[in-house]
Formats: structure tokens, C-alpha cells, sequence
């Protein structure tokens, strides 16, 4: 994939969720989306990704932005442990699996996760959304 081909799939991404494509967003997209693949993300190595590609752009930027992106739908929050948030340009349900070892997020297969029941949710609310975190660590073999 050519460059002004990642850069055309990172300005549609980015208007398809009427966000402002600016030099900035689309740097960042084109580092997330560019290829056509999902991608899980921290913040820190969005910022690593960023300054590896010769890109100026500030940390502090990186979180607005991924905020940004995060509001409008174009990436998803996943949070292990309530203190570390990791991201995912795959939007649709589908669990994951955190190795703690390397401290990463993947997909899980999500054909293999089966939920019974859900508890009820209290009166004057409704279940939003299930999010799924399966924790590993490697073993000895």
C-alpha cells in the first residue's frame, strides 16, 4: 500500500465520523488505519508509532486526539485493571485476550465466547455494552 493510499484511507475514516481531518488526525489514523488492519493501542505507543515516523506531534496532543477519535466512534477504550487504557480501531463486540506478561491486548475468538445470563439491570437502567477481558499469563512449556 503506497503512502498517499494509507493517507486517502485516514481522511475517509476520519470523515465518515465527521471529525476534521486535521494534519494531526490524519497522521495519527494514517499510523492506526492506513494499512487496512485493526490495531490495539496505548496512548504511549501511539506517541512511539508517532515520533518513529518522523511525526511532530506532542503526547499531550496523542490523548486529545485518541479522546477525539474515542468520542466519535472510531476507536474503542478497553481498561484493564482501572488504570491502564488500551485502544481498538475494531469497533464491534468482540472479547480480548490482556497478556500480562507483555502487557498486551489481542482479539480473542469471539465464536468461542458463549454468555448464558447476563444479570438484570437495576430499574432505570439498561446494559450498554459487555466488555470481555480474558487475562493470561504464559506458562513453562
Amino acid at each position: 500500500m503506497t503512502e498517499t493510499q494509507a493517507n486517502t484511507r485516514a481522511k475517509a475514516w476520519l470523515a465518515g465520523s465527521g471529525l476534521r481531518p486535521t494534519r494531526q488526525r490524519v497522521a495519527l489514523a494514517t499510523l492506526l488505519i492506513g494499512d487496512g488492519r485493526h490495531r490495539h493501542f496505548t496512548a504511549e505507543s501511539l506517541y512511539a508509532s508517532a515520533q518513529e515516523a518522523c511525526e511532530k506531534v506532542s503526547l499531550a496532543t496523542i490523548y486529545n486526539t485518541v479522546k477525539a477519535f474515542c468520542d466519535a466512534g472510531l476507536v474503542q477504550e478497553i481498561t484493564v485493571d482501572g488504570s491502564k487504557s488500551y485502544f481498538d480501531t475494531n469497533t464491534h463486540d468482540h472479547p480480548h485476550f490482556f497478556w500480562e506478561d507483555d502487557q498486551k491486548l489481542t482479539d480473542a475468538p469471539a465464536e468461542e465466547l458463549e454468555i448464558a445470563r447476563l444479570p438484570k439491570a437495576p430499574d432505570g437502567a439498561e446494559v450498554a455494552s459487555v466488555d470481555v477481558v480474558i487475562r493470561l499469563r504464559r506458562t513453562g512449556k
